[in-house]
C-alpha cells in the first residue's frame, strides 16, 4: 500500500470529524422541546441519523478512501435535494441558500478531499507496482547475463 502526503490523507478525515460533531450539535435543539423522557431520546436519535450514518462512512472511508468520496458528495446532493422539496412544499426562502452551502458545501468539499486522496494513493500504487516490475526484469536479466 503507497504512502500519500500526511495533509491529503488527515485533512478529509478530520474535517468529516467535524462536519459530524457539528451535525450532532445542530441535533441539541431538541432540549428546547417539553418532551418526555423517551421522546427526548427518540428525537436525539432522529436527528442524529445523518451524524451516524456519516460516522459509519467515516469508518469504511478511513481505509478505503473512494467510499468516502462517493458517500460525502451523495449526501451533500441529497441535502439538496431535500431543501428543494422542502421550498416547493412551502414555498423558497433565502436562507435555504445558506443551508445549502454550510451543509453541502462542506460535504462537498470533504467528498472532493477523499476523492484526491484515493486518486494519488491509486496512481502511487500504479507507479510501485511499475517500478517492482522494472526491479525484477533488471535483476532476471543481471541473472541471466551470469548464466
Amino acid at each position: 500500500m503507497a504512502k500519500v502526503n500526511r495533509f491529503i490523507f488527515w485533512t478529509p478525515r478530520i474535517l468529516s470529524i467535524l462536519f459530524i460533531i457539528f451535525l450532532g450539535l445542530l441535533s441539541l435543539d431538541i432540549f428546547e422541546g417539553n418532551y418526555w423522557f423517551w421522546g427526548t431520546i427518540l428525537g436525539l436519535f432522529m436527528h442524529n441519523i445523518p451524524a451516524i450514518i456519516l460516522l459509519i462512512v467515516l469508518i469504511i472511508s478511513w481505509k478505503h478512501e473512494i467510499v468516502g468520496g462517493i458517500a460525502f458528495v451523495l449526501g451533500g446532493l441529497l441535502y439538496i435535494a431535500l431543501l428543494l422539496i422542502a421550498s416547493l412544499k412551502t414555498g423558497f426562502e433565502w436562507y435555504y441558500l445558506l443551508w445549502a452551502v454550510q451543509i453541502s458545501g462542506i460535504a462537498f468539499f470533504i467528498g472532493i478531499l477523499f476523492l484526491v486522496g484515493w486518486r494519488k494513493k491509486k496512481k502511487l500504487d500504479k507507479n510501485i507496482k511499475l517500478n517492482k516490475h522494472k526491479i525484477k526484469s533488471w535483476f532476471n536479466h543481471l541473472i541471466g547475463l551470469f548464466r
